[in-house]
This record gives C-alpha cells, sequence and structure tokens, in this order.
C-alpha cells in the first residue's frame, strides 16, 4: 500500500512538473489569445465590437429567461408539494396567460433580431472597399494577391515559419516563443483604419479564412468565390487559424495579418514591388547547376520539407523523394507534371503558383540532393513548355 502510495506521489510531482513547465511556457499573445482566456478576442474592428455586444446582450437575456423559468417552476413544486397536502387545480385554458406567453416571447425574439440582423447585413455589405485581396487556401499554406488598391498587383504564398514545425515535430515546445505555430514567413499587411475586401477560394479542399479580432469567418472553397470584409482600427499583429479541418497538415497553416499605418503600408508596397522585380526571372535564362542549386534549397525549404522533410526521406503516406524513380528519371516531364498539377488525389498539392525558375529550381534540387546525385539540371524554359499541358 505504501509502495502504491509512493508512486502515486511520484507521479502527481511529475505532472505538477510538466504542467508547470508548460504553464511557463505559455504566454499573453499581442491580438489574442491570451492565457485563461474565457472571453472572445478583444476586438478591433467595429463588427467585432457589435458581435460582441450581441454574444453578451443574448446571454444575459437567455441567462434571465432560464432564471425566472426555473425559478418559478422549481418554487411551484417546493410550495405545493403534496407532503403539504396541495391538491392539483381543476381549470381550463385562460385566453390572457395564452395570449402573453405568445407575445411576450415574440417580442423577445424581435428585439433580439433586429441588432443581430443588423450586423449581418453589415458584415456581407463589402462595397467601396480600399483594398481588395485574394486569399487562396492551399494544402497548407495560403495564398495572398492583392487585386485592387494600393499594392495591386502584388502576390505571394504565406506559410508556417519553418523552425516552429521543426520544434513542434521534435516534441520539445519548452522554449516555445508566445506566437508558436502562428508565426509565417509572409504575413498579409494591411493599412490601419481602411476597408479591406477579403475574397475566399481554394485550391484543393475547403479551408476556412477566420481572423477572430476582426469578427470575420469565410469559407473558402475550391471553384467558388465567396467574400467578407474588415477594417481594423488598431496598428499591430493579429493571428488567426484555417477553420475547417482540411487535412493532416491543418493544424499548421497560420494566418497573420499585420496592420500598419499609411506611411508604413505605403513603404512596405514599394519594398514588396522592388522584390517582386528582382524575382521576374527571364524564363528563357539558362541557369549553372550550382546556382540554381541554392535556389532549389530555399524553395524546398520553404514549401516541400513540411511533408518529405528536409532530408527527403518523407513520412508514413508521404513518399520519400530520395530514391524515388520520378525524380532520378533522366526524362523530366513526369516530374514536372507532379510540380504543377499535384498528385495522388490532391495528397501531393499543385505548385503551380511557384514561378517557372523556382519549380526548375527546386526539381533540379531534389535530383541532386541527398543519395540523388544525378548531375539532371531543369530549366525554366522546360517549365514553361510543361504548363498547360
Amino acid at each position: 500500500m505504501k509502495s502504491i502510495s509512493n508512486k502515486l506521489a511520484s507521479l502527481l510531482l511529475i505532472a505538477g512538473a510538466w504542467v508547470g513547465s508548460a504553464a511557463h511556457a505559455v504566454q499573453d499573445l499581442p491580438g489574442g489569445p491570451a492565457v485563461n482566456q474565457l472571453n472572445l478576442h478583444p476586438p478591433v474592428t467595429k463588427i467585432a465590437e457589435e458581435q460582441h455586444f450581441l454574444h453578451w446582450m443574448m446571454l444575459i437575456i437567455c441567462t434571465v429567461i432560464f432564471v425566472a423559468v426555473f425559478s418559478v417552476m422549481f418554487y411551484s413544486i417546493w410550495k405545493h408539494r403534496r407532503s403539504k397536502g396541495a391538491k392539483s387545480a381543476n381549470f381550463h385554458e385562460s385566453v390572457t396567460v395564452e395570449v402573453v406567453w405568445t407575445i411576450v416571447p415574440f417580442i423577445i425574439v424581435i428585439l433580439m433580431a433586429l441588432p443581430a440582423t443588423k450586423v449581418l447585413v453589415a458584415q456581407k455589405d463589402t462595397t467601396n472597399a480600399d483594398l481588395t485581396i485574394k486569399t487562396t487556401g492551399y494544402q497548407w499554406k495560403w495564398g495572398y494577391d492583392y487585386i485592387t488598391g494600393e499594392g495591386e498587383g502584388l502576390a505571394f504564398i504565406s506559410t508556417l515559419d519553418s523552425s516552429h514545425r521543426v520544434m513542434s515535430d521534435s516534441g520539445n515546445v519548452k522554449d516555445a516563443p508566445t506566437d508558436y505555430l502562428l508565426k509565417v514567413d509572409n504575413p498579409m499587411v494591411v493599412p490601419v483604419g481602411k476597408k479591406i475586401r477579403i475574397i475566399t477560394t481554394a485550391n484543393d479542399v475547403i479551408h476556412a479564412f477566420m481572423v477572430p479580432a476582426f469578427g470575420i469567418k469565410q469559407d473558402a472553397i475550391p471553384g467558388f468565390v465567396r467574400d467578407t470584409w474588415f477594417r481594423a482600427e488598431k496598428i499591430g499583429d493579429y493571428y488567426g487559424q484555417c477553420a475547417e479541418l482540411c487535412g493532416k497538415e491543418h493544424a499548421y497553416m497560420p494566418i497573420h495579418v499585420k496592420v500598419v499605418s499609411a506611411e508604413d503600408y505605403t513603404t512596405w508596397v514599394a519594398d514588396q514591388k522592388k522584390k517582386a522585380a528582382a524575382k521576374l526571372d527571364d524564363p528563357t535564362k539558362v541557369w549553372a547547376l550550382d546556382d540554381i542549386m541554392k535556389r532549389g534549397e530555399k524553395v524546398y525549404a520553404a514549401n516541400c520539407a513540411a511533408c518529405h522533410q528536409a532530408n527527403g526521406k518523407g513520412a508514413g503516406p508521404i513518399k520519400p523523394l530520395d530514391g524515388s524513380a520520378i525524380v532520378l528519371d533522366a526524362d523530366h516531364v513526369k516530374q514536372i507534371q507532379v510540380l504543377l498539377k499535384g498528385a495522388a488525389n490532391g495528397a501531393m498539392p499543385a505548385w503551380a503558383q511557384l514561378s517557372d525558375t523556382d519549380i526548375a529550381a527546386v526539381a533540379t534540387y531534389t535530383k541532386n540532393s541527398w543519395s540523388n546525385k544525378t548531375g539532371q539540371l531543369v530549366q525554366p524554359a522546360e517549365i514553361v513548355a510543361q504548363r498547360g499541358k
């Protein structure tokens, strides 16, 4: 008995130490979520503020009704119990009571529906937007295309920071940062105080774009275009996640929206356009192996390593690239088509959104890394020739 008590005490100490270390690692994240957060995220848009008001208004009304109804019910049960000699009354319906308990709930429902309808209509009013961003869900990342407004023409992919994925895979999260599994390489950047229209769609399966601080959640459905909007009234970093179960990497599909001042946004746009211009490679350029390998290593780390691993060995159902017959094949067509169109019914996503040079670079990298020392080089012109086939 004593040994059992000692073992139980040891287990409790271990559990306490684990909880303590876990609690120590968790901190409030600016923009939410917060430790022990019970309420909704602090709102930074008018819509989110109105959603908070509706939430509490309806909760209070429902609580008052609940308390009133059950108080009367329990009072009646106790006051008129049989042990006190109470006898049931014999009466027919009362027209007055029938009218009252029909009209009163109707009025309550109307009083709740009017402000709710107003907010719902406002949520769908995407007209007169200052900036329109097309948001495309991929397995498992987000693509942002700035369609109209300042920054028109910018486009990039937003992916979970690779160091966070490595930390998650290792299981050692005692030194996890406050933005663990929410940090991305390219956040969506928008100006404060401007109406931002978000157009959602998806490349493969259903995703959902959700940022709680803005009060927005919109499904992204393949083949459909839907929209929502927000106007952030406070500068800062705000986070969300895909809110639709979209596959095994669903937990690694964060959203980071960076709200900046109008001046900082203009500076960011100018900087991004310079970077975009620098990346406009000539698809007819003939690359040397060493140069395209360096670029391919970066493309692989940002887009492929999460599934195929940095060592190219794959994991579980993910097939290895190291030693793969498709990768080793001197005829590059099949590998290029897999990169452009995906494979295995979407398990391997399409990467057509990458540039011709990036696809050529990552194909070359896989053909010459690990044990795949083929010496083969895929040129961007080969990707151009295969697009659309």
